[in-house]
């Protein structure tokens, strides 16, 4: 069955060049082509694509705000065309948050076409797949905080509880979703692998942290990971957690090999944090395509750790989670909105437990020196 794409750039150059990159493949094709996003608007009306291709920088209605309408009025998948520069990250960022499904880098050149011929193609493919539904920008606007952290000033208390996340396509609207619902004074890390690439992961730590009570950074080699703070996988770097010889943890990153065709991995991360916690373990796998994850999470499963997977209803595309759902390895299907209520939950249940200990410990002690006196 043929995916029907409309396509929204204002260089005719780059209409011409998208066009002729994702026709190569024989189940994709080209119904309509806009160069603002007004006309995108009505484009999208009249021919009723299967995915949209929008561009975000244009003259008299700019892609977000192209999107904006379109996910309110007649909600389509949507693959956003994104410039490698910081401005253009935080764009992209912005519009996946808006609920863009994916994005790729637009091609300066006609000698860059073949490397992205494969990217695009996939994630047309995918968006053609994912499950959107109408979104209102007043919603949006209302989740969004203007409170600003500094890293710098957040706690020095060096976690004891681990929580790691794993995602993919739908994640960055879905983080800030889990992470707006995080408290002050949370007391555990949170360390995330989130398939993106190589620089954007700064600007996602960025807007994370600036929606969340936690401090949110892009991770880097060496991090001790503190209370009440969240680490982000760099793009095309794996992240590991390790334990230290004297007690604690400490995070490395580095360029290791793709497991299952990506990096940074869920299964890398999960994996490492399976070894290093242990029973106490918390792994979340979250919307995404694929099975990355499944696997490590699996792990911490085994070793009596605990693991949730996010539920179809809410993913943009139930893929790593539904193949963690089915191998068995999952203890509680969540919707995204309680992910971050169901964190706290556990969280709060093993400072509990280990609160009883101590308690217990005490009284045991003074019952042991009265018995012996």
């Amino acid at each position: 069955m043929p995916i029907n794409v409309l396509l929204v750039d204002d260089s005719v150059l780059v209409r011409k060049m998208v066009k002729d990159i994702i026709e190569r493949d024989p189940v994709i094709k080209v119904v309509g082509q806009a160069n603002n996003g007004g006309s995108a608007i009505f484009k999208n009306n009249e021919l009723n694509p299967d995915v949209i291709v929008l561009d975000i920088e244009m003259p008299l209605l700019d892609g977000l705000s192209c999107l904006v309408t379109i996910m309110e009025s007649n909600p389509k998948p949507v693959v956003m065309l994104s410039a490698l520069t910081s401005a253009g990250a935080e764009a992209t960022l912005k519009s996946l948050e808006l609920g863009a499904v994916d994005f790729v880098a637009k091609p300066k050149a006609r000698d860059s076409l073949d490397q992205i011929f494969e990217e695009l193609v996939s994630k047309i493919k995918l968006a053609a797949q994912a499950h959107v539904k109408p979104m209102r920008y007043t919603d949006f606007a209302a989740s969004r905080s203007s409170k600003i952290l500094d890293f710098e000033k957040g706690t020095k208390r060096m976690a004891e509880q681990i929580v790691a996340l794993g995602v993919s396509t739908g994640g960055p609207s879905a983080l800030v979703r889990v992470f707006g619902g995080f408290p002050e004074k949370f007391p555990a890390a949170v360390l995330v692998a989130q398939h993106m690439p190589e620089g954007f992961t700064r600007s996602l730590a960025a807007h994370l942290n600036r929606i969340s009570a936690l401090n949110v950074k892009e991770a880097e080699d060496g991090d001790v990971p503190f209370a009440g703070c969240a680490y982000i996988a760099p793009g095309d770097r794996n992240l590991v957690l390790d334990r230290k010889a004297g007690g604690g943890y400490v995070l490395r990153v580095a360029k290791t090999d793709k497991v299952k065709g990506c990096r940074p991995s869920a299964d890398v991360l999960f994996s490492s944090v399976s070894k290093a916690v242990g029973r106490e373990a918390l792994g979340v796998i979250m919307t995404g395509m694929g099975n990355d994850g499944a696997d490590g999470i699996k792990l911490i499963h085994d070793l009596g750790g605990y693991t949730m997977a996010q539920d179809r209803g809410s993913s943009v595309i139930y893929g790593m989670n539904r193949v963690a759902v089915e191998m068995g390895v999952i203890d509680e299907i969540v919707q995204l909105d309680e992910i971050a209520k169901k964190i706290v939950e556990y969280i709060d249940g093993i400072n509990d437990y280990r609160n009883k200990l101590i308690i217990n410990g005490i009284k045991q002690h003074c019952l042991t020196r009265v018995l012996e006196n």
